[in-house]
């Protein structure tokens, strides 16, 4: 069976994709298949000697892979593990006569295709944002002016939310559609309704084409907009109800079995808090893509649950069903993982760090602990953020409903000892409602400034909502200039919550109970054996 690579690794594409297809190569062994490795990257795993039984060093493109076929004449081709590169040669590969094992390529373009994609979603009862399709910018136009503002906008069949971007007005529309369509090279780009203040929940699933298992529902810590691969998540959701869980669950599976998938699928969920039409409200469930593949959150998703994710789909994919290896149930991790990425910031002098739905992040790290708060926390040491202890922490958030929401983080803030500092917007705010703190030049008011207050020493952590994206805006050089300067900067409300969420796990607060202690447990004792062999 020859299982094709992810390529080099880019932003958008990484090792993650890597471990799916050393994992692949490990359990087609364990079957006493014959594993044949097609990939082009010397630092990876996949590309060392004794991985696969035959590796081929050669360009992922479609002459290379059948020139290789025409000389080993496979018993299969596996297409879902490398991430978007070798799926979007799957077509062409079926169509010269190679047989695609696990989800068939028909299955694969189905959940591309967004006119037979929404009729599935219609007949099984489940909510997509409006969207549409364009392949002209008079189209593009149409589509945007039908669906409204604010809407996502994407050229289709690329990774890492290549040229996506959130437009709130026409203006900022016109900038960014010419770029997408530079970068679709002739394919359509994709308009959505973008869900503001959503939670995003990405879920990975195992299906051999009539039984699922729901390896890992994950909950995003950013709020939905910022790419799911710079998100921090986390395993199982801290803030979702078991009723909205329960939901997810039975989406993602219920979708599994109408595409027919067989091996391992990624859907993304928006859940959105919507009126009901009486005063009240309730969380809406909205599907935002589904990728019959495996995802970047695998190796997460593996770690934390216990379950060899990869090994398992690929034996369903070479016929072994999910009964035959004793998998009959969903894994219930007993603690908390939180993953979070890494960011190549420091390389880039000058770049705006704000994240956004371009996927901008090159690594991830991992914090497993018994609640949620010390998993953020451990996580953020990982990624190299230390979260400070004492001294001053700069507030400044963009709108006014954000600034509502940072009044209730400055007072925890201040409980646990800290000096507040804010530019004049967000002081009067918090001075309004009785928090103190000290007011900060803009950049553009004189001396002393925030970039002074960083090259003294004066700051140790920053939450900074951004109002406009660029390393020439005011908010875009702060970002910047904490990053030269090494101070933590925080740029979504929801990450901030986390981190004070952390910081009062770790510090103690006032009346509260004692700081929780960071304990250290091998990996391996919280599965003490095999989720598949169960």
């Amino acid at each position: 069976v020859m299982i094709l690579g992810g390529g080099p690794n880019r932003i958008g594409q990484g090792i993650e994709f890597d471990y799916c297809c050393c994992h692949a190569s490990f359990a087609l062994r364990e079957l006493g298949i014959e594993s044949v490795m097609v990939n082009s990257n010397p630092e990876t795993v996949s590309t060392d000697y004794d991985t696969s039984d035959m590796l081929f060093f050669e360009p992922l493109t479609c002459e290379d892979v059948l020139n290789i076929a025409d000389c080993i004449e496979p018993d299969g081709v596996i297409v879902q593990l490398g991430g978007q590169t070798p799926l979007n040669l799957a077509r062409a590969l079926h169509g010269a006569g190679l047989p695609i094992i696990g989800t068939s390529v028909d299955t694969i373009e189905m959940a591309e295709d967004r006119e037979k994609f929404r009729a599935l979603l219609d007949r099984l009862g489940l909510r997509q944002p409006a969207s549409g399709i364009a392949k002209t910018l008079e189209q593009a136009r149409r589509e945007v002016a039908r669906i409204g503002f604010p809407s996502l906008v994407r050229p289709s069949f690329v990774l890492g939310g290549r040229a996506m971007e959130i437009c709130y007005d026409q203006p900022q529309f016109e900038r960014y559609v010419a770029e997408a369509f530079a970068v679709a090279q002739g394919q359509p780009v994709l308009i959505d309704r973008f869900l503001e203040d959503a939670i995003e929940v990405d879920v990975d699933c195992i299906c051999d084409g009539r039984d699922v298992v729901i390896a890992g529902v994950m909950e995003h810590v950013e709020e939905a907009g910022v790419h799911s691969g710079d998100s921090a998540c986390c395993i199982p959701p801290h803030s979702l109800s078991p009723q909205v869980i329960a939901e997810i669950r039975s989406a993602a599976a219920g979708l599994a079995r109408s595409l027919g998938v067989v091996g391992l699928m990624n859907v993304q969920f928006a859940v959105k808090d919507e009126d009901r039409g009486d005063g009240t409200h309730a969380p809406a469930l909205y599907v935002i893509e589904v990728n019959p593949r495996a995802s970047r959150t695998v190796p997460f998703v593996a770690k934390a649950t216990g379950m060899p994710v990869a090994k398992v789909a690929v034996k369903v994919m070479a016929g072994t069903s999910l009964a035959a290896q004793g998998i009959d149930a969903d894994p219930v991790p007993t603690h908390v993982s939180v993953k979070e990425s890494v960011f190549p910031f420091v390389k880039f002098a000058g770049v705006d760090i704000a994240l956004g739905p371009e996927m901008r992040s090159t690594g991830e790290v991992m914090g497993i602990s018994d609640s949620f708060a010390i998993a953020f926390a451990k996580s953020q040491i990982a990624a190299g953020t230390l979260l400070p202890r004492q001294g001053r922490i700069f507030l400044s958030v963009a709108s006014a409903g954000d600034k509502v929401e940072m009044v209730a983080l400055a007072r925890r803030l201040s409980a646990l000892g800290f000096d507040l500092m804010a530019t004049s917007g967000t002081a009067r705010a918090l001075a309004e409602a009785g928090v103190a703190v000290e007011v900060v030049k803009k950049l553009q008011e004189g001396h002393p400034n925030l970039v002074d207050h960083l090259i003294d020493g004066r700051v140790q952590l920053i939450f900074n909502t951004p109002r406009g994206k660029g390393a020439r805006t005011d908010e875009g050089r702060i970002r910047a200039a904490s990053v030269l300067y090494g101070v933590p900067c925080i740029t979504t409300l929801a990450a901030a919550e986390a981190c004070v969420l952390a910081m009062e796990a770790t510090h103690g607060t006032p009346g509260g109970p004692p700081p929780d202690p960071f304990t250290v447990q091998p990996i391996q004792d919280r599965f003490p054996e095999p989720v598949a062999a169960r």
